[in-house]
Parts: C-alpha cells; sequence; structure tokens
C-alpha cells in the first residue's frame, strides 16, 4: 500500500499500511465479546446472506471524534471479504454531536460483525482523549500545552492515545511512543530522579544536564525543595541565558515554602497555585530573568486552565496528563439499523440519515 498523507491542523502526518499494528489474534476472536462470536457462527451456518447495516454513535455532545481511521483498518484487516463492504465514515478530527452517526458499515453480518466490539472500543478510546485535548485547548487560549499523558496509564495505550492528542492540536509529547502513528518524538529535560542522583543540587544536577546536552538551553524541574522562588532565582542566576525554563510540579499535599512568612488566609496555598506563579514571575523580572519561562504540571484540567488563562496568570506553557486520557467520556454504540434493504432495528433505534459521511474505497491506497 501506498504512502498517503493526512494533514491535520497545518500538520502533515505520513501513514501507511503499517500504521496500525493490529494483534493477529484478532483474526481469531481473541478480543471479541463472546455473543458476537457465537452470533457469527449462528449467522454463517444457520442465517447467512444477509445484507445488514452497522451505524456507529455516541451521546456527547461536542466531542472530537478520533479512532476512525484504525477502525476502518481493522474492518479492511481482518474482516472477510472487505473488500465487499461498503463503508462511510467521517474523518478523525471532525467534531460531532450526540446521537451523529459517525461509521456506518453495510454488507453481510457474518463477514464483519465479530469486529463491533472491538470497534466500540477504539472509537470510545480515541473520541474521548481528542475531546479533552481538545478542550483543555480552548481553555488555553493559546497558551501552548505539553502532553504528559505517558504515565497515566498502561504504556500500550501510548500510542492510540498520543495520535488522538495530534488530532485535537497537540504535538508536544513526552515519548517517541506518542508520536509513533504521526512520526512525532518525545520530548523533555530533567526529571526529579537526576536533582536527587545528585544529592537534591540542582546547580549540580542542571551542569550535568548542559554537559550532556551542549546544545540545548535547560528546562530546570525546580520544585525538588518545595521552594520554588528561592531555588529559580538561585539557578537563574548560575546559568543565566542557558536556563531557558522552569517548571513547577509541586504536589497538591504541600504549601511551598515562599509563603511560609505570609499570609495566606484569603486563598488555598496548596500545590501549583495562581499566587506562586504570580510571585515566582515577578522576581525573576525583578532581577533580569524576562528571558526565562514558566512551566506549570500536576492537576491541571480544562477547569482550572481556563480559570487561569480568563484571569492571564503568566504561564508560558502547561503540562496536562491525566484529565487526556484518564477521563473516558465517549462511549460509543454499534447498532443494527437496516436488514436487506429495509429499515429492521431495536426499538428506540433507527437509520440516521447523514450528509456528512464519506464513502470509503476499498483498498485505501485510492485515499
Amino acid at each position: 500500500m501506498e504512502e498517503i498523507e493526512l494533514k491535520k491542523h497545518g500538520k502533515i502526518a505520513r501513514l501507511t499500511n503499517k500504521t496500525f499494528k493490529f494483534d493477529k489474534r484478532i483474526a481469531d476472536g481473541f478480543y471479541s465479546a463472546n455473543y458476537f462470536l457465537k452470533s457469527h457462527e449462528i449467522v454463517k451456518k444457520l442465517l447467512p446472506n444477509h445484507v445488514v447495516t452497522m451505524q456507529f454513535f455516541q451521546r456527547r455532545e461536542s466531542a472530537m471524534v478520533c479512532g476512525l481511521d484504525e477502525a476502518i483498518a481493522l474492518i479492511h484487516t481482518f474482516a472477510h471479504r472487505p473488500k465487499d463492504l461498503e463503508i462511510y465514515a467521517l474523518e478523525d478530527g471532525d467534531m460531532i454531536e450526540a446521537n451523529e452517526p459517525v461509521l456506518k458499515i453495510t454488507g453481510r453480518y457474518e463477514d464483519f460483525g465479530f469486529l463491533e466490539s472491538l470497534i466500540d472500543g477504539i472509537l470510545a478510546r480515541r473520541t474521548s482523549v481528542a475531546t479533552n485535548v481538545h478542550e483543555v485547548l480552548l481553555a488555553a487560549r493559546g497558551v501552548p500545552v505539553f502532553s504528559m499523558a505517558d504515565r497515566q496509564d498502561d504504556y500500550l495505550t501510548q500510542i492510540g492515545d498520543g495520535y488522538a492528542t495530534y488530532v485535537a492540536g497537540i504535538d508536544r509529547v513526552s515519548t517517541d511512543a506518542q508520536g509513533y502513528w504521526w512520526g512525532g518524538k518525545g520530548v523533555g529535560t530533567m526529571p526529579h530522579a537526576l536533582i536527587e542522583i545528585c544529592d537534591g543540587d540542582i546547580i549540580k544536577a542542571s551542569e550535568a544536564y548542559l554537559k550532556a546536552y551542549p546544545n540545548e538551553k535547560l528546562t530546570a524541574l525546580i520544585d525538588y525543595h518545595n521552594n520554588v522562588v528561592r531555588d529559580s532565582l538561585l539557578l537563574a542566576r548560575h546559568l543565566g541565558d542557558k536556563l531557558n525554563a522552569v517548571r513547577v510540579d509541586t504536589s497538591k499535599s504541600l504549601v511551598d515554602h515562599y509563603f511560609d512568612d505570609k499570609d495566606t488566609s484569603g486563598f488555598d496555598p496548596h500545590g501549583v497555585c495562581k499566587q506562586l506563579i504570580y510571585a515566582l514571575r515577578a522576581e525573576l523580572d525583578k532581577e533580569g530573568y524576562q528571558h526565562v519561562k514558566i512551566i506549570v504540571s500536576s492537576s491541571f484540567n480544562k477547569e482550572k486552565i481556563d480559570e487561569w488563562t480568563k484571569e492571564g496568570v503568566p504561564v508560558d506553557t502547561y503540562g496536562v496528563g491525566t484529565s487526556f486520557v484518564n477521563n473516558m467520556t465517549c462511549g460509543f454504540t454499534g447498532d443494527l439499523v437496516m436488514l436487506d434493504g429495509k429499515p429492521q432495528a431495536k426499538e428506540g433505534r433507527h437509520n440516521i440519515p447523514s450528509t456528512r459521511l464519506k464513502k470509503v474505497p476499498y483498498p485505501i491506497e485510492s485515499l
């Protein structure tokens, strides 16, 4: 299969037929719900050759659909007689509403019905992640966002979640796996572990980093001693222009030592609070370190980011993880809605017309 190009948000991702590396056991029904496997056998042996239409939708308003390319590749890989199937679908990154069909498959049930639950799962996971990322980006109001979602779930979710993150508009990710399907690479600098190995010496850790990567400017994790303002100034004085940014990652269970001698009765000083960031920016600027950017992470979600960007808290980049991938909000359902060209569905379901669905060619290289 030839390479194809997908343009997403002004970027180009190069995909091939090897993009989606499926487990071969899918062909044996290893991941399919057992009752779909039984239905497959019953239909194949006793009720063959009925042409059905299966329709997929979800119930959330204003979601960003994702996983369609993957689901179509799954069908083309594992369905029986895939060239005989007629598939209509939206595109990854399209905004959808509740109960809107995103995918329709027409063909013999015994050729593809056993894949229903896998398609549901792919669409649910990818759409949830893409929607979460999309909403965080709206809340960020143009402030860059960095995905730190690699540590928030099983490592096997990184590749697909990274693709959904990219579709929604973020190309700064932590691991190569997150960028695998679209050609991205993981980026990052210093973890707490490096500082610990340097016996808590932030300057020694920073010098070690710059010695190992002399062509990079440093972004330093700065909350190791829970004294963000003091340590940021200490490091800025030592490194000068080599210090690109400081990342504040204070735990929600801690109050930074900056507040030790200050009245905090009017706000919650725990974790990465606005007052700490205002103080950090003011102190850096006072000493002439306007070039040092501030990155924040630790428990940031769309609500907190929305509040901060409305107020104009001086943050240059938000690091987000948990709220991207541990917030599954878009569950998909596949229903049979047509039988041999006539409407046939369970009560409450029906074939929903759509002018947005586009016919998907087989083989896929003709896209």
